[in-house]
């Protein structure tokens, strides 16, 4: 029976990864000592955050554990076309930094949905600010689930690991500890977090592309070679841009430019947990820059991970190039084939330190999320109810909803458990079921701020109209959803399945043209 994986965490890696933590602890007792007098300083840093600072968090926020763990995986089942969605982030990036941050920092929010409040009405803004915090608590906990799988390995074992009672258990802790650490400090601590954990997560992806590397004994040549006709029928694994048309491809270039530009827009341009650090910047040129430099800083990111995979799958799938290093067999779970690598087959305190680039990646995941939510629920729902409070007050509030949408979004990674699993049986990859949970949400507000930003109609039930339809028709698009109302006996039928096959990216650009044409319905009203 294999050694479980617990026995093969040494002393040395317990070390580092306590160490990991006392830094964290470190850097949030220094932010607790700071006054953080107004919701301004709690939620949005006093506009004081510097640029670069704000660049790397974005890239932390937007990798997570879902990079860590999927973009490997991602190299190992597949390619490098991954890598070409960068096409569409950068011109989302270049549509967001020209038309929506300056007008984010005209309207002087430290709520984005606030906006809509002066373009709409203040009905607008909760409605989408609802949306927002339903959207980002199925987004997160999905990257909450994945950013347990390591702790649940570690603590468990590669056969109990990824049994839900464990997984459970693991979620919970991961829970306790972000929301620990958020309610602290605030947006300030979350981004300098993000700039530590960067630093770690792409350390642990760096050391492993170099162990893997020194045991290759083929020649670059050879290992290129077998990359190159490696993939089902011979396919090539060093691929970067896949130019088939056919919409049900994930990464085809179609996609990547212009499914992925509709993504990048919802991420960058509607979803408070992003937008919320361009709004730390002193102004908006400032903030604009970092949303740029975030996304150029993501591309070289993405391809060390995918690196990684491209060499998992040298190391477990062609042991002919490994020589005398070959293991023995690989991960039978392909969702765990760079965790593996990490605890059964890197010297002592390399795996603590690896460990402690999951878990940070996890972390960064839970820390902003819940910051975001909060603060979107004291400006949107809380201030407008409750007026004329001291600034303390809404501190205060402001981390009594750190706490419940901590939860929340722990109850949501539970049931990401059980709803993943379903997925990898049809062939999803972790990746993939993070970014198609992210749709649900930015269909919807894509929709709205585009008609928001971008024209004078529309009026506030045509927001929440076009709200509502974004959500409901990804919700008709997921293939589980049908299978449910007509069961699994039988094929679904021809137009039902042609739907649900589209690649995810295009059933939110197809959501989202919908809602952008519910929200320009009516003439905009004389505010």
């Amino acid at each position: 029976m294999p050694q479980p994986l617990l026995a093969t965490f040494l002393p040395l890696d317990w070390g580092v990864l306590g160490g990991y933590f006392l830094l964290l602890a470190g850097t949030g007792y220094l932010f607790s000592r700071r006054e953080q007098q107004s919701t301004d300083d709690y939620f949005l840093a006093g506009r004081r955050m510097p640029m670069w600072a704000v660049a790397v968090s974005i890239v932390a926020t937007s990798m997570s554990a879902a990079s860590f763990v999927g973009v490997p995986q991602q190299g190992y089942t597949g390619d490098l076309t991954y890598l070409s969605t960068n096409l569409g982030m950068i011109i989302a990036a270049i549509v967001v930094a020209l038309v929506f941050i300056p007008a984010f920092y005209r309207a002087g929010v430290s709520s984005i949905y606030g906006l809509l409040a002066s373009r709409f009405s203040p009905a607008a803004m909760r409605a989408a600010s609802l949306a927002f915090l339903v959207g980002r608590v199925m987004a997160s906990g999905a990257r909450i689930y994945i950013g347990a799988i390591p702790l649940s390995l570690v603590l468990f074992g590669v056969e109990a690991g990824m049994q839900p009672q464990n997984l459970l258990i693991a979620i919970g802790v991961l829970t306790a500890v972000g929301i620990t650490y958020t309610f602290i400090g605030g947006i300030a601590s979350v981004i300098w977090t993000d700039v530590i954990q960067m630093g770690v997560l792409l350390s642990a992806a760096l050391i492993a592309i170099v162990v893997i590397t020194l045991r290759i004994e083929a020649p670059a040549g050879e290992v290129i070679g077998a990359l190159r006709s490696a993939g089902e029928a011979g396919t090539n694994k060093l691929t970067v841009l896949n130019t088939d048309p056919d919409p049900r491809l994930p990464f085809g270039l179609l996609t990547a430019t212009i499914g992925f530009a509709v993504m990048g827009i919802g991420s960058y341009g509607t979803d408070q947990d992003l937008v919320q650090r361009m709004l730390t910047c002193k102004d908006a040129k400032t903030g604009s820059r970092s949303v740029i430099a975030g996304i150029l800083l993501g591309v070289p990111s993405v391809l060390v991970f995918l690196v990684v995979g491209l060499l998992l799958f040298v190391y477990y799938q062609r042991p002919e190039l490994m020589g005398a290093a070959a293991p023995t067999e690989p991960p039978a779970d392909d969702r765990q084939v760079f965790l593996e690598f990490i605890l059964r087959e890197l010297p002592a305190g390399v795996p603590g330190l690896m460990m402690a680039g999951l878990f940070a990646a996890g972390l960064s995941s839970l820390n902003s999320a819940i910051n975001a939510m909060s603060s979107s629920m004291v400006s949107d729902f809380y201030r407008p109810a409750v007026p004329d409070r001291e600034a303390r007050h809404y501190v205060a509030v402001g981390r009594i909803g750190v706490v419940s949408f901590g939860l929340l979004l722990g109850a949501f990674a539970v049931l990401c458990v059980f709803w993943q699993a379903d997925s990898a049986e049809r062939g999803g990859t972790l990746l993939t079921f993070a970014l198609r949970v992210m749709t649900f949400a930015y269909s919807g507000l894509v929709g709205v701020f585009l008609a928001a930003l971008l024209t004078r109609r529309g009026n506030t039930a045509s927001v929440i109209a076009s709200l509502v339809t974004g959500f409901a028709l990804v919700l008709a698009m997921e293939e589980s959803v049908w299978i449910a109302i007509l069961g699994d006996d039988e094929p679904l039928p021809q137009g039902i399945e042609a739907v649900t096959s589209l690649a995810f990216a295009w059933k939110l650009t197809t959501a989202a043209a919908m809602s952008f044409a519910v929200a320009i319905a009516p003439r905009g009203e004389p505010r």
